[in-house]
């Protein structure tokens, strides 16, 4: 069994095709039942976040595994396999974890050191917990990955490169139209993105309005942050009051039209509206875009923007140089040891986790050896009675014990070793080559390190190893 993450993010592929991948609480739930249900996986996790859609599964083999991985997320794409593959990464092992590490410590997302991710990951995991599709393999590197994630934001100051696209796409905002205190806004949408926007503009100060298919959901969230709630019914009357809008539902189809934006704009004069839109998919027509006086900031734009983890262009002097506001994180100096520290502890606590994985390995292969030397003990003294059927009860009794005692020291000193090594980092599978060793059952499948789709399904079975 070995830890396999297949996934598309914003470091692969555009916000167009994340889109397709958009998964609501239901379809979680199918895709995390489709995965255990295939041939090759035993258990899984699914983290559908605005910027990614990756699989962490426990798999039997290696090139099952990423194809029965890769086949749900196509259908969940609505496209076939071959036409993901240049967009999807696959990473196996040491770098399947390095991996999930490295996305729940922010280092991987679009604003180096958000910290957002690492509550998704945590309801990604509660809810595989509930639909039981996590177990032994996926309990403890779920668990140590948040515990990384936490320990990155609190002993590095990574944090100041952001706290999220919210703050960044507020930037944006103000860059445009001045700073947001005092000024009304707009939130679209009540869960955990519409309460962190929502939250980020009180404390900045602006006047927040929340609109949500619940009405309970908004009046909540409204009165925590001072504002006040109002009905989807009212959109077009609460965007034409407003500076800003911000929208980030779980809506399957647009939120926001380009007739009910246009509607608004009637009357403003020469006042802009800055329209932020999170969601994915998008809530908002494209077509607002080329409204007059419409300025809109989306995923699309951030991700332009952001090739490389920190965001490029004008605003990375921002980030360098911005201020911390009252109560809010936000952009600020991230000096690069921070970055090369977070990326030290999840080295280390990767090498840490291989060696209690290699070593939970070991103890099935010792009583797989242990068993097999019996198995030939019995076999063995099954002949010599049939070879010496005269032998007294006694002396067959003795030369049983003998042997066994004999065949015990043997395997004594290389099964406490191997336990001992195994539980020390160095990388190296004592596990596996006892089972080489003894012929315990070996997998011949290949298993490259890490890469994209195309290359892990095209890996040579002649060539060990497969790709670097």
């Amino acid at each position: 069994m070995s830890l396999l993450a297949v996934g598309v993010s914003h470091q692969t592929a555009p916000v167009a095709l994340l889109e397709q991948f958009a998964m609501g609480p239901d379809e979680r739930v199918k895709a995390l039942h489709e995965l255990v249900g295939s041939d090759h996986v035993s258990e899984a996790l699914v983290l559908a976040t605005c910027n990614r859609v990756e699989v962490f599964a426990e798999v039997e083999r290696f090139h099952g595994g990423v194809t029965d991985v890769s086949r749900v997320l196509a259908r969940q794409a609505g496209a076939t396999v071959e036409e993901l593959s240049p967009y999807v990464t696959v990473h196996y092992e040491d770098q399947a974890v390095a991996h999930l590490f490295t996305v729940a410590a922010g280092l991987d997302s679009m604003v180096v050191g958000e910290t957002q991710v690492l509550g998704q990951l945590r309801a990604a995991y509660a809810l595989a917990r509930e639909e039981g599709t996590v177990g032994r393999a996926l309990h403890p590197v779920a668990q140590r990955a948040l515990r990384v994630g936490k320990r990155v934001h609190s002993e590095t100051g990574i944090d100041r490169a952001g706290a999220s696209l919210v703050s960044v796409a507020l930037d944006r905002a103000e860059a445009r139209i001045g700073v947001l205190a005092g000024r009304p806004v707009l939130v679209v949408g009540a869960g955990s993105m519409g309460a962190l926007a929502a939250t980020t503009l009180a404390r900045r100060g602006a006047d927040v309005v929340v609109s949500s298919r619940t009405p309970a959901s908004a009046e909540r969230l409204a009165e925590a942050v001072d504002g006040r709630a109002a009905p989807l019914a009212r959109m077009g009357e609460e965007i034409a009051a407003a500076d800003v809008l911000v929208t980030c539902t779980g809506a399957t189809g647009l939120v926001v039209g380009t007739d009910v934006v246009a509607g608004a704009m009637t009357g403003r004069g020469d006042r802009p509206l800055v329209v932020i839109d999170l969601a994915l998919p998008r809530d908002v027509d494209p077509g607002v875009a080329a409204l007059p006086g419409v300025h809109v900031v989306d995923l699309a734009l951030l991700q332009s923007e952001n090739r490389g983890g920190l965001l490029q262009s004008e605003n990375r002097g921002a980030l360098l140089q911005g201020e911390r506001r009252d109560g809010e994180t936000t952009a600020g100096p991230v000096a690069a040891d921070d970055i090369s520290t977070a990326r030290a502890m999840i080295e280390a606590e990767t090498a840490l986790l291989r060696a209690e994985r290699q070593a939970a390995e070991v103890g099935p292969t010792v009583s797989a050896l242990r068993s097999q030397a019996a198995e030939v003990v019995d076999a063995e003294l099954l002949r010599l009675a049939g070879r010496l059927p005269d032998l007294d009860a006694r002396a067959r009794a003795e030369i049983a014990r003998t042997v066994r005692r004999v065949v015990d020291k043997l395997l004594h000193e290389p099964t406490v070793r191997v336990k001992e090594l195994a539980a020390t980092p160095g990388g190296t599978d004592y596990a596996g080559a006892l089972r080489a060793l003894f012929g315990l059952g070996i997998d011949a499948d290949v298993t490259p390190g890490a890469g994209r789709l195309a290359d892990a399904v095209t890996v040579d079975p002649d060539r060990p190893g497969g790709p670097a």
